[in-house]
């Protein structure tokens, strides 16, 4: 099976640094096949036969074990990278003039029903839910009006991992 696991902030603002080489040596020794890493993000794309539940798990131990850091793991099937990806409107980008976000849900807020809870200005920000994500769009003259930078400071965003569509593309054009 064919996954991509999405590091929720790893390498954000000079904390919780991973060295993407070491972590891609450590999951090749761990017999993670066909490893590769995309920006430092936190993508990984590999392939294993064991379940996502077993890759998490054994995913965040290793980043405990090797960086002292407790990062949370979401495990995300190519396919289900791919139909994200094909929910977002070709229009939406990042650009001078737009914003266009990804963010990928945790199983505990994986539901439409979170679309309800992001406090934003819906004159401003479009949102889209899919299952596994919420995409947002913006046009970047309109950013402080739409309030999103409120939702860093709620609890529901530490059940997210969020990344800009040119990475949301990139990942589902992999498969």
């Amino acid at each position: 099976m064919k996954y991509i696991a999405l590091l929720r902030g790893i390498n954000v603002g000079g904390k919780n640094k991973v060295d993407m080489k070491r972590l891609r040596t450590l999951l090749e020794s761990m017999k993670y096949m066909n490893v590769e890493t995309y920006l430092n993000s936190g993508n990984i794309i590999f392939e294993t036969d064991l379940s996502r539940e077993i890759v998490s798990e054994s995913i965040s131990k290793t980043l405990f074990e090797e960086f002292a850091l407790n990062i949370r793991t979401l495990i995300k099937t190519s396919e289900e990278i791919i139909h994200i990806e094909s929910v977002i409107p070709d229009e939406w980008q990042n650009n001078k003039d737009q914003k266009t976000d990804v963010a990928y849900l945790f199983p505990e807020i994986d539901s439409e029903k979170t679309l309800d809870e992001i406090p934003v200005n819906r004159k401003y920000t479009d949102l889209i839910y899919c299952n596994g994500a919420i995409i947002w769009h913006i046009m970047k003259k309109d950013y402080n009006k739409s309030q999103l930078n409120k939702l860093i400071g709620r609890k529901l965003y530490h059940f997210m991992t969020v990344r800009n569509v040119n990475t949301a593309r990139y990942l589902a054009g992999l498969d």
